[in-house]
């Protein structure tokens, strides 16, 4: 078995019955079950939901995106061994933490496999809720530029890079494109206000007013949860971005939940505690791939500038990365979810035989 079979880059073509389009995103595939499946499983599997909710199989791959791209490796290598099941081992222990802790559930109603989780449909919150505890990234390269202003917050004079905030900030932006809402462009992942969302409250998706204060509980705890926890293995939640939407339980309660993945090296920066002591940045999250591209690319403009998408398209596709590089990657998502977890990371030779086989045989979605 070679090392490019261990990967699971494709992951829309799995033999699971649905009479819709597979949606396949950046990292994950999500197979909507026929009415007759999702009512049989809800039954036999005795899931807190309407009887006639509809479920979805969602299927994490191993494809790494950076800048809006999908990137790839020497030797046929189309993704980061173990970079599925890393991420989702770390979704799933902060889910399970949220409960814990007695915040809200999520959409996931059951996980069959370290790749692949069972949800229910979501009414989803058209906000990417951030999280900022330091600033860095975007933020440190506009305040650098003399922008104070983001989100409404204003910002003091003389913060340094990589410094700690004053305090948590909530900096919202828009998923995906709304339209008719006054002083918000009509573009995806534009940044928006807290007066933004309370005006137009619908708009985002909200079922009432009062739940714009609930997502900014929810976003808030969580973010506190997540920050304690990593502290507790001397790592730092330096920033994030959550999802929220909406569900029903079997009794037909209306409940707003924690959606997609949570605190991931994918969605999240997550510094080692020991180096920043030190005065020195080590990114246990995407944000090291991130810094690598750059460095590794002679006009790292390209994947800055969002006027030059179609080069940085023909950078991505026509660049296979070295072997090792891929590899470096993933060793910092296996070791970070191990940390985090307290478990070894499970790693398949074939990933889509393995779920194929418990799909048909324990769930009956296979034909």
């Amino acid at each position: 078995m070679s090392l490019a079979d261990s990967v699971l880059a494709v992951n829309d073509d799995l033999p699971i019955r649905t009479d819709k389009p597979v949606h396949s995103g950046k990292v994950r595939s999500v197979y909507w079950l026929t009415e007759a499946d999702s009512k049989r499983l809800i039954a036999e599997k005795g899931y807190d939901v309407r009887a006639d909710a509809p479920l979805a199989i969602m299927v994490i791959s191993d494809r790494i995106s950076a800048f809006d791209c999908i990137w790839h490796g020497e030797e046929g290598l189309q993704g980061v061994p173990g970079k599925g099941a890393a991420l989702n081992a770390v979704s799933n222990h902060w889910f399970k933490l949220f409960k814990q802790n007695g915040l809200a559930d999520s959409h996931i109603l059951d996980i069959p496999h370290p790749f692949v989780w069972i949800v229910q449909k979501a009414k989803p919150v058209k906000i990417e809720a951030i999280c900022r505890q330091y600033i860095t990234g975007s933020m440190w390269r506009a305040y650098s530029k003399g922008e104070r202003d983001f989100c409404g917050i204003q910002l003091p004079e003389g913060l340094q890079k990589d410094q700690k905030l004053p305090e948590l900030l909530m900096t919202p932006s828009t998923k995906g494109i709304l339209t008719g809402i006054p002083n918000v462009p009509e573009q995806d992942d534009v940044n928006i206000t807290r007066e933004d969302i309370t005006n137009n409250f619908a708009a985002f998706n909200f079922s009432s007013i009062d739940d714009v204060a609930l997502y900014e509980k929810l976003l808030k705890e969580g973010f506190g949860v997540i920050s304690d926890a990593l502290a507790a293995i001397n790592q730092i939640f330096v920033d994030t971005k959550f999802e929220f939407g909406y569900v029903e339980d079997a009794s037909g309660n209306e409940k707003l939940i924690y959606m997609d993945e949570v605190g991931t090296p994918d969605s999240s920066r997550i510094w080692d505690g020991a180096a920043y002591k030190a005065g020195k940045i080590v990114e246990n999250s995407k944000e090291g791939f991130r810094q690598l591209l750059l460095n590794h690319f002679p006009d790292p403009d390209i994947l800055l500038n969002k006027d030059r998408m179609d080069e940085r398209s023909a950078l991505a596709r026509d660049n296979a990365l070295p072997v090792e590089v891929l590899m470096q990657v993933s060793k910092t998502y296996i070791d970070i979810a191990e940390k985090i977890t307290g478990e070894k990371v499970h790693l398949s030779d074939n990933p889509k035989a393995e779920i194929i086989q418990i799909l048909r045989e324990q769930y009956g979605l296979v034909d």
